[in-house]
């Protein structure tokens, strides 16, 4: 039960942000900014190079893609049974035509991984050693090119077979172990790290390295990659031709995208990851602000309470950077995360440092998100870094999950942007729901709103309204793909994908790289 408080609720809408394309024009939707004026800013080439890593159909299939990108391709046709126009697709007018760049089909550089290869590594018994040397299938390719190689590749795809995702993710090496749980090979639960069972490894099988990292295919090649300065972008062959891989009915395995939508999103990662700048900003975005996303995630095979920490820094010009910061017992009792004071320090001096590089001066303001309140020694540690005209403004965005519920006219959902305002320090925001700009809410159920919170701040806090269209302004920064939004800032979205990559033992050399490696 939530209590209110007494004087009547107010009520607002947070404009929807406008996007900065080409030309300096501004629309809301990437979409529609890309088809009519192409990407922000100035590109660093025109011509990428492309590098390809998978089996010979899969290699075959992503050319077959690339082709159809640069030819562009149309939304599907509505079926009988919705003839309405879906205005939350959008057809893909070419890779050129939107984003200014070209990929030549003939000449990228293409490396064949066997299935033979694929199956032998990961039916290792060993899960640890199984994902680890699958994934080094691809890796190893990466790396031996960089060493020999003078050509160098802007952005490589990784196009796997349904083997590697069937045997290479944590849930499917989790069914794997109970099945052998179940029929009787391990007699009892073992915790120690040498005795783990199958789904932690056998360490009989490798050595004890293959531990720092957790057996997922996914985050271990962007681990793996964050020290040789190598971008990615995975994808799976039933993305590419779902039609080849049917079940028993003769119906696709799985359900993908149509294909304009899928064709936005390759197009968006090559431009994102080949290039200095994204293809599109905030405009308008306030100057001289800095936001930041604090990251914690429990370190694998250590004591308990022991987390790795990073901190996302965003610009107003919409790219990221990620710093690591330092493996410690972050992890209270109460089961939240709080750095030292030291290392609190550490890793905002690191932000302010590389802020300073790329402007000359410190920030006028310096927000600090995160999902929970921080620590009277976090503070200190916040305050006294920084610079006498750095305002710090800590945050907390929490999802909510029913709680309370909004709607439009009694029974719709209400738009996005709504936000109930509680006080002058609180507010529930709507970041999904209803758009009028594409007639339709993007969501399986009735939307929940996030909770802000302006917790401190050194110097006069921002109005409440003012932290609210911030939050709405970066829920339109995803450059992993070109949709409306997303429901979350990206300071908090993507904490979780950015924490996975940095926990791992290949990461451990990884102080400071751009977001794109790690999406």
């Amino acid at each position: 039960m939530i209590d209110f408080p007494e004087t009547a609720l107010q009520v607002i809408h947070v404009e929807e942000p406008t996007l900065e394309f080409g030309l300096g024009q501004s629309l809301d939707h990437p979409k529609d900014g890309l088809f009519l004026y192409g990407p922000e800013g100035k590109r660093s080439r025109n011509e990428v190079k492309i590098g390809v890593i998978g089996t010979e159909e899969g290699v075959a299939d992503f050319r077959s893609w690339l082709t159809r990108l640069k030819r562009g391709i149309k939304v599907p046709a509505p079926s009988q049974r919705d003839k309405d126009v879906r205005l939350h697709l959008s057809d893909f007018p070419g890779l050129t035509e939107a984003y200014g760049i070209n990929v030549d089909t003939d000449d990228f550089r293409e490396y064949i991984v066997t299935l033979d290869d694929i199956d032998q590594a990961s039916s290792i018994a060993n899960s640890h050693e199984a994902v680890g040397k699958t994934a080094d299938l691809f890796v190893d390719i990466i790396i031996r090119h960089q060493r020999e190689e003078e050509e160098t590749i802007d952005v490589w795809f990784l196009v796997l077979p349904e083997l590697v995702h069937e045997r290479c993710r944590p849930e499917a090496i989790k069914r794997r172990a109970t099945a052998n749980l179940i029929s009787g090979q391990f007699s009892k639960k073992q915790k120690k790290r040498e005795d783990l069972p199958l789904f932690f490894g056998d360490p009989t099988m490798a050595g004890e390295d293959i531990f720092d990292d957790i057996p997922d295919f996914h985050r271990q090649v962007k681990a793996k990659l964050l020290t040789v300065g190598e971008v990615c972008q995975l994808v799976r062959e039933t993305t590419l031709t779902p039609s080849k891989f049917l079940n028993r009915e003769g119906n696709p395995i799985r359900g993908v995208q149509d294909d304009a939508t899928i064709a936005w999103n390759l197009a968006t990662a090559i431009y994102y990851k080949s290039q200095a700048t994204p293809p599109w900003k905030i405009s308008g975005m306030r100057e001289g602000v800095c936001y930041i996303g604090l990251v914690f995630k429990l370190l694998p095979n250590h004591k308990e309470n022991h987390a790795c920490c990073a901190a996302q820094m965003f610009l107003s010009e919409g790219d990221g950077v990620v710093f690591r910061g330092a493996n410690g017992p972050w992890m209270t009792e109460k089961k939240e995360f709080h750095l030292s004071k030291d290392a609190a320090q550490k890793l905002i001096r690191s932000v302010l440092a590389t802020y300073r590089e790329k402007f000359g001066d410190n920030p006028r303001e310096l927000f600090i998100h995160g999902k929970t309140k921080f620590s009277t020694e976090e503070w200190e540690a916040f305050s006294e870094i920084a610079p006498a005209e750095t305002n710090v403004v800590a945050v907390r965005i929490r999802p909510t999950h029913g709680e309370v519920k909004l709607f439009r006219d009694g029974d719709y959902p209400c738009i996005r942007g709504t936000a109930m305002i509680l006080g002058e320090q609180d507010a529930y925001l709507w970041t999904s729901g209803y758009v009028p700009r594409i007639d339709t809410y993007m969501g399986p159920e009735t939307p929940n709103p996030i909770f802000v919170t302006v917790l401190r701040s050194t110097d006069d806090p921002p109005s409440i309204e003012t932290v609210l269209q911030d939050i709405m302004n970066l829920t339109k920064i995803n450059y992993n793909a070109a949709n409306y939004n997303d429901a979350l800032p990206v300071t908090i979205r993507f904490a979780d994908k950015v924490g996975d990559v940095l926990v791992m033992g290949s990461a451990q050399d990884a102080e400071r790289q751009p977001f794109k490696f790690y999406i």
